[in-house]
């Protein structure tokens, strides 16, 4: 491991972590792997908090399959503004509404916003283009409707971590390219991968010792199966002109650092108004991992700052 800053609670929650007995995520298939991510929330997220709404619903496409959804709103009702849309992480082949209910309910408390949560289908049941199809899918829907469970929305904003971080930025592309029926007023990615095809500096630097490491990188892609090129898997690669603003969130012990560097680099270049934010001493995944490293709670707080003022800002 570099010398790196590592925070105190980061460090003990590393040490536990990589003085455990059993085999490691890239060692096991998918359903296994995913047995092992419910395993790691149990002791290492926090609860579920309460909130005045929570509703689970079914999604129809536009090819008619139905895709699950959970919404949220700290307020039993409401008058008109944004929806946030937003999309878990697990590297396109982990994740689900149930590890991230606690995400997505203190998502929802801290923008006082409703939030709808989006259970996209995974890799590699569903390889690439599936989880990118689902999120479009799902936010068009959700702009067609203008309306859930008594609440009236005039525009949207997306956000998701690591893979759904990723998936935020692929939704906002198409949608700015073929625009929805509500506009997207802002992107919260939160340490995604932007570029698949190559190693940035942090990749080889941070590639092992933090939790996430490169064989773990090459397992989730290899199940992804995405053509690294094209911009629904890469979006880096793609035109960053008209995006919406983006909260880009990185954190220093991510592998994936350099690569949440350089999008916000590209949308600056692109003239898209971009608030940055690192979690300096942090890991990747540390959305899910508030019980084991206190500390994210600061992360946490002051992204939420920072997206509800950008969302103010922005709305109609």
């Amino acid at each position: 491991m570099n010398e790196e800053f590592v925070r105190p609670d980061v460090r003990a929650f590393l040490d536990d972590i990589n003085n455990r007995a059993g085999p490691k995520t890239y060692e096991v298939d998918p359903p296994a792997a995913r047995e092992m991510s419910a395993r790691l929330r149990v002791f290492a997220d926090v609860e579920s908090p309460p909130i005045a709404t929570r509703e689970d619903l079914f999604i129809t496409t536009h090819d008619g399959r139905s895709i699950p959804a959970r919404f949220y709103d700290p307020r039993p009702e409401r008058g008109e503004g944004p929806l946030v849309v937003f999309f878990h992480g697990g590297g396109f082949v982990l994740g689900d509404l149930e590890l991230y209910d606690a995400a997505a309910a203190d998502i929802a408390i801290g923008l006082d916003l409703p939030v709808l949560s989006i259970d996209y289908r995974l890799a590699p049941e569903h390889p690439w283009p599936a989880g990118p199809d689902d999120c479009e899918d799902a936010t068009r829907w959700a702009a067609e409707q203008g309306m859930l469970f008594g609440r009236r929305f005039n525009a949207l904003a997306l956000c998701g971590d690591s893979g759904g971080g990723t998936l935020s930025i692929v939704t906002a592309m198409a949608l700015r390219n073929h625009p929805a029926a509500l506009p997207v007023i802002a992107i919260w990615p939160l340490y995604p991968a932007v570029d698949l095809r190559k190693r940035y500096p942090s990749t080889e630097r941070l590639g092992e010792g933090y939790m996430l490491n490169l064989d773990t990188l090459r397992w989730f892609n290899g199940h992804y199966a995405p053509d690294f090129n094209h911009w629904r898997a890469s979006p880096r690669l793609g035109d960053q002109r008209g995006m919406p603003p983006a909260l880009v969130v990185t954190s220093t012990l991510d592998p994936l650092l350099d690569q949440g560097r350089a999008y916000a680099v590209a949308c600056i270049e692109a003239g898209v108004p971009v608030a940055y934010r690192e979690a300096k001493g942090n890991i990747h995944g540390w959305l899910t991992l508030r019980r084991a490293i206190p500390s994210s709670e600061d992360d946490l707080r002051g992204c939420l700052a920072a997206f509800r003022t950008m969302i103010e800002e922005y709305r109609p």
